[in-house]
């Protein structure tokens, strides 16, 4: 049951973050609310012009040719403030593209804050339209819906307030610590997510081994072609489990969220063989790809977000070096909760306990890997990046839960302390970088580990 609930989690992630990485939706929710408020007001202006109902002394009064003209400036206004923003946000992409990067684009298109200031002014404006066409001539003279036209006022000081608030938000929103913590948590929430599902929690285990299967697989299975070219975006494992129990069939996995695929190439493998077929057929309500990658399920994703706007601060055009310092200090918070509670499980099985899917998660070696490797490569004769990573690999190493992960970190440290060694021309530096591999070495030894 937990893994069941695990994965319904994830795709309901994987679900909020596409309807979340998009310009339209929520634009489009609030010209909704907006059409339904009109005909709202609209319908107490027109029970007020038969005289069913009084209006309050604070609606707003005038004649026709008033209220035409004043819905028509507000209009023509927030039309042009709508463009406004539409310039605001094609800046914004265009320095966060060139800045840190093509794949942080996704982050600001996300931002909820852009999304609602765009559909408030579209929503004011469609309110401000509907109003202006429902002053005509009626039974008892002209029909102005001076309720109507007196919530447009608020509506128009609401986004005044939204206008300000969003300018605000744009001037913090880019600045690089922001972006890195905003990365950094969604990481955070990523790990959280894919944390700790327990491999079996249904009773005893029935079927061959794992390695036993692999075994089979290697040698009797049967490829399955990826339908589509494509980053893999989502997995439904559960789906795949369904569609393996009723073949009595076992289905590894050969890709990983986060991979390309390329349309006819192996996806994945089966056996026995004689299932690859209807596997082949109903894969493709177990597996989504897109364009790019997503977090749900490929929590590499962040971490080579992080990379990437650490590399770039370490070249000869940015040279900016404190921003890879706090790329490096948020990695290391991340690869803290990856070693502490960060357990994917590759064994999917039935509700008979029989194994039906291998899956391929990311391993722990292989983030920390991703974490360090790169930025290391691009600090050549960079002490206050090496001594920052090496900090980084001494945190890691406290929160480390076997001597596996050690041994991920101590290679990354004796790499890192190698390269200062080689690459860092004043030996005060170089004397920095090897204390900070020590205190590496005395955080391993601390555990009481060989």
């Amino acid at each position: 049951m937990g893994k069941v609930i695990g994965n319904v989690h994830l795709e309901s992630q994987w679900r909020k973050e596409a309807l979340r990485t998009n310009l339209w939706l929520v634009p489009t929710l609030e010209v909704l609310l907006a059409v339904g408020l009109f005909f709202a007001t609209w319908s107490l202006d027109r029970a007020a012009y038969r005289g069913a109902i009084t209006l309050p002394s604070w609606v707003i009064s005038g004649t026709a040719d008033a209220a035409r003209q004043i819905l028509a400036a507000i209009a023509a206004a927030l039309i042009t403030v709508v463009g406004v923003v539409f310039s605001i946000m094609i800046v914004t992409l265009t320095l966060a593209s060139t800045q840190f990067g093509p794949r942080m684009l996704r982050t600001f298109i996300r931002d909820l804050t852009t999304q609602l200031t765009l559909g408030t002014f579209v929503a004011t404006f469609v309110f401000a339209m509907l109003a202006l066409i429902s002053i005509g001539p009626a039974s008892h003279g002209d029909f102005v819906p001076h309720l109507t036209i007196t919530v447009c006022m608020v509506l128009v000081l609401l986004d005044l307030a939204v206008l300000i608030h969003f300018i605000h938000h744009i001037a913090t929103s880019i600045q690089l610590p922001h972006v890195i913590a905003s990365i950094a948590a969604e990481l955070s929430a990523a790990i959280e997510a894919g944390a700790g599902e327990p491999e079996w929690e249904g009773g005893v285990k029935h079927g061959p081994p794992v390695d036993q299967l692999n075994s089979r697989l290697d040698a009797e299975g049967a490829t399955v072609p990826a339908p589509a070219s494509g980053y893999l975006q989502f997995v439904r494992h559960r789906t795949l489990v369904r569609i393996a129990s009723e073949l009595d069939a076992v289905i590894r996995l050969d890709h990983r969220p986060g991979h390309f695929l390329v349309q006819g190439h192996q996806l994945a493998t089966v056996w026995p063989p004689e299932a690859a077929p209807e596997v082949a057929r109903s894969f493709a309500r177990a597996h989504i790809t897109g364009p790019s990658r997503t977090l749900a399920q490929d929590i590499a994703f962040a971490v080579d977000q992080l990379v990437e706007i650490a590399i770039r601060a370490l070249s000869t055009a940015v040279n900016d070096t404190f921003t890879a310092l706090t790329c490096i200090d948020w990695l290391g918070e991340s690869l803290c909760r990856v070693a502490a509670g960060w357990d994917p499980n590759p064994v999917h099985r039935d509700a008979e306990g029989r194994i039906r899917v291998l899956a391929a998660p990311v391993s722990y070696e292989r983030l920390v890997q991703r974490a360090f490797e790169k930025i290391r490569q691009a600090a050549h004769g960079m002490p206050a990046v090496l001594i920052r990573q090496l900090d980084a690999l001494t945190e890691i190493m406290v929160e480390a839960v076997s001597e596996e992960q050690c041994k991920v970190l101590l290679d990354q440290a004796e790499m890192i302390d190698r390269l200062g060694a080689e690459t860092v021309p004043e030996p005060a530096d170089r004397e920095d970088v090897h204390r900070r591999y020590l205190a590496v070495l005395a955080a391993h030894a601390s555990r009481g580990t060989p």
